[in-house]
């Protein structure tokens, strides 16, 4: 669905909010509407258990492949029954405010999308306080260079972030791929309830473990670098879906449409979906359904049926 010239003006700047109400703001659980705040989280966390279970008993798959030295720097290849390596991949990055969650319990996508001939690599990467999020963004930036240089056949590389994992996403537009001396085959991003503006963070308690500077804030905020006219479109039939849950809380929406409008003024190919009556973490652990509608736009874009 394309949308151009969306709203916005008016709404109150998170600046001007309460330091209560910013934190309600960037707090997903407190937004949920079937659950409570507690079995929410539980559910999702439940959920992401038994889908890696049931993918690492039911697909064929190569586990904790290193693509760094470090401890952290392993990533997880599910295939479908006829693998080959012109395959189209999908690399998931998890969420958890950079500091929980884990690929070893992230593999929500794996069984509906490897039915279809795909091949899904769900990425690890070190979260705070042991990694900083410059190490995150290297490391995510490392972890897809690695994914190309070993299958270079591929069919093309997407990518689909959730919250804090559609930031480190969204960050790939940045990357220097010359410096690593490979150019991924970029075709598709899938931001999923994102934050693009780090800024607001900083003024929570989610910044506790992380620690960010302003610097830091700036530099890893992938909103301030589209509107300075830092990133440009490489590949202009690669295609960014810019998603977010009904229940998804007003800031986490002002983040996903801001960075689509920017998104769009910058000549990028955009498309920005709300989903219906999902919160925060239905949006991504509904993935395990193949029914369910993003398991539905993640096929339909990577197989080009819209």
């Amino acid at each position: 669905m394309e949308v151009a010239g969306m709203g916005g003006e008016g709404e109150a700047s998170w600046k001007e909010m309460s330091k209560e109400e910013l934190e309600s703001q960037y707090t997903p659980s407190r937004w949920v509407v079937r659950l409570g705040a507690e079995e929410a989280l539980r559910t999702y966390e439940q959920m992401g258990n038994e889908a890696t279970k049931r993918a690492r008993a039911t697909r064929r798959s190569l586990l904790h492949v290193p693509y760094g030295d470090g401890e952290g720097e392993k990533l997880d290849i599910y295939f479908p029954e006829e693998a080959s390596d012109a395959l189209p991949f999908c690399a998931f990055l998890h969420g958890g405010y950079w500091q929980s969650g884990s690929k070893d319990t992230s593999a929500f996508m794996v069984n509906p999308l490897t039915a279809q001939g795909l091949a899904v690599v769900i990425v690890g990467y070190d979260i705070a306080p042991k990694g900083t999020l410059d190490r995150m963004v290297d490391q995510v930036t490392r972890s897809i260079a690695f994914v190309q240089r070993r299958y270079p056949c591929n069919e093309g590389i997407y990518l689909c972030g959730h919250s804090a994992g559609a930031h480190l996403a969204a960050m790939m537009l940045l990357a220097n791929w010359t410096k690593h001396g490979v150019t991924p085959n970029l075709k598709g991003f899938f931001l999923v309830s994102g934050i693009y503006d780090l800024e607001p963070i900083m003024h929570t308690c989610q910044n506790a473990p992380l620690l960010m500077t302003p610097e830091d804030a700036q530099r890893n905020s992938p909103q301030w670098h589209l509107e300075a006219g830092l990133m440009q479109p490489v590949d202009p039939a690669c295609h960014m879906l810019v998603i977010v849950g009904q229940h998804d809380s007003p800031e986490f929406h002002r983040q996903s449409r801001e960075f689509f409008q920017t998104l769009c003024r910058g000549g990028w190919k955009a498309s920005f979906e709300e989903l219906h009556d999902v919160d925060h973490f239905e949006i991504i652990w509904k993935l395990t359904q193949k029914d369910y509608v993003l398991t539905q736009i993640i096929l339909k874009t990577i197989f080009q049926e819209f």
